[in-house]
């Protein structure tokens, strides 16, 4: 099956086949062709191209781009159109109307599988009280807990698809979804089934992430050793067995798991061959991203809280630094030092952390208008810290995340825009036009 988009007036965001992700300087730009085309074969991009009139055509009207009914483009060898006249009669046709088409958002941290909400809350948050002072009184994480608990996992699978069909509405390609409002053997299995239901029925890319500590749970309270233990030694194990998780997570900082504790259980996430990735420096500077480094960590997260030795730590390493200014801009909490660590050479990544409690929104237009007007990022560094690199962020920038010859045409159709400023810019403003996932429009 072939897809032919014509009439583009910017595409943006394409990268060459071997790039996985950019570092400090080279986040500044966004290669970018006005008056383009883009071709989908099966599901991937296969080619695309600036439009040239002695080499594309219309049949209504040949003298211009975009102008007139279905797209016949035609070419000399080794040009970046092809030659339409055999196979282009099966060909479906999308008119971009002169907008943007961009990579579609990837989303490397979201704990969108959940049970209800917690806009009880939202009243001790507007009360004054702060993210530990909820959680110290039994809410939070373990009130979430309480909830999926007495849900089935068929109405969990329901509720949670609503979330992925809402993000996927608003531009996102590829999401990374968490366990971790189980903290029973049971019920982290429950939450990653589904999270594997959800990778098997929908078009979105889903990596899962196996958060069993991601608080203590209730039964272990003034116990927190053995159910590090329990995560080690039960969970740990059945969600190796049954092949559930990609990536294996710990919420190292204040009041939650200590760098020993995170240590122990990446250390045994180790001997299952799983992924590390880390929640660090959130609350305050815990050492997480030190010893997320240590173990090889895709992505350490959070990191509204840093100094410069999380910035040396970093250096030279594979792990990318994800910065969620969804949940700063919720809880009123510091953003991460983007543009220092961009500034140090670095990579950043920014995801929407989408949750009931501290970030409630998987809007990544909306991560990428904070990143520029809270965390003082170009468009251009935000647009790539939204796509690319949170592609790398959860293992898929080889796939995703970039406008590429053999990538899934994940894809992002805007109605006509001035600039990619004016995506961040107008941020509320409703511009996307039509969302493509594997070819295939939403």
């Amino acid at each position: 099956m072939k897809t032919i988009i014509y009439n583009i007036g910017t595409l943006a965001g394409i990268l060459p086949s071997d790039v996985r992700k950019l570092d400090g300087a080279e986040m500044n730009q966004v290669e970018c062709i006005e008056n383009a085309y883009l071709v989908i074969e099966d599901g991937v991009i296969t080619d695309f191209g600036e439009y040239s009139a002695d080499r594309c055509h219309f049949p209504n009207d040949s003298s211009t781009c975009g102008q007139g009914g279905s797209t016949v483009l035609e070419t000399t060898p080794d040009s970046r159109t092809h030659n339409p006249e055999s196979e282009e009669a099966d060909a479906t046709y999308i008119d971009a109307k002169g907008g943007y088409v961009m990579p579609a958002f990837c989303d490397s941290h979201t704990h969108i599988v959940y049970a209800g909400c917690r806009d009880g809350e939202f009243r001790d948050k507007i009360a004054g009280l702060s993210y530990e002072e909820i959680a110290a009184r039994g809410g939070g994480i373990l009130n979430s807990a309480d909830l999926l608990h007495e849900t089935s996992e068929e109405e969990l699978y329901g509720q949670s698809m609503v979330r992925v069909l809402e993000i996927m509405s608003m531009g996102t390609g590829a999401v990374e979804i968490k366990s971790g409002y189980g903290l029973t053997v049971e019920d982290e299995l429950k939450m990653l089934r589904v999270i594997r239901r959800i990778k098997e029925t929908a078009p979105i890319t889903v990596r899962a992430n196996f958060l069993g500590a991601h608080a203590v749970g209730r039964a272990y309270k003034g116990r927190q050793s053995e159910y590090v233990d329990l995560v080690c030694n039960e969970m740990l194990p059945r969600v190796a067995e049954e092949g559930l998780a990609d990536f294996v997570d710990v919420f190292c900082d204040e009041g939650f798991f200590t760098v020993e504790d995170t240590d122990k259980i990446l250390s045994k996430a180790a001997e299952y061959g799983i992924t590390p990735k880390i929640h660090a420096n959130e609350l305050e500077v815990s050492g997480g991203v030190q010893v997320g480094v240590k173990h090889g960590a895709l992505s350490v997260d959070h990191l509204e809280k840093t100094t410069d030795a999380e910035i040396e730590a970093l250096r030279g390493s594979g792990t990318m630094p994800t910065m969620l200014p969804g949940c700063s801009f919720f809880l009123g909490i510091p953003y991460g030092n983007a543009k220092g660590y961009i500034e140090a050479g670095l990579p950043v990544a920014l995801a929407s952390d989408y949750n009931p409690g501290s970030s409630p929104s998987g809007n990544m237009r909306f991560v990428m208008a904070l990143g520029c007007i809270r965390m003082r990022l170009t468009p251009e560094q935000s647009f790539n810290a939204c796509t690319i690199n949170t592609a790398y962020a959860m293992g898929v920038s080889d796939i995703l995340g970039s406008i590429t010859v053999g990538k899934k045409a994940n894809l992002i159709i805007t109605k006509p825009v001035p600039s990619l400023a004016f995506i961040p810019y107008s941020h509320q403003t409703p511009v996307i036009e039509q969302v493509i996932l594997n070819g295939i429009s939403l």
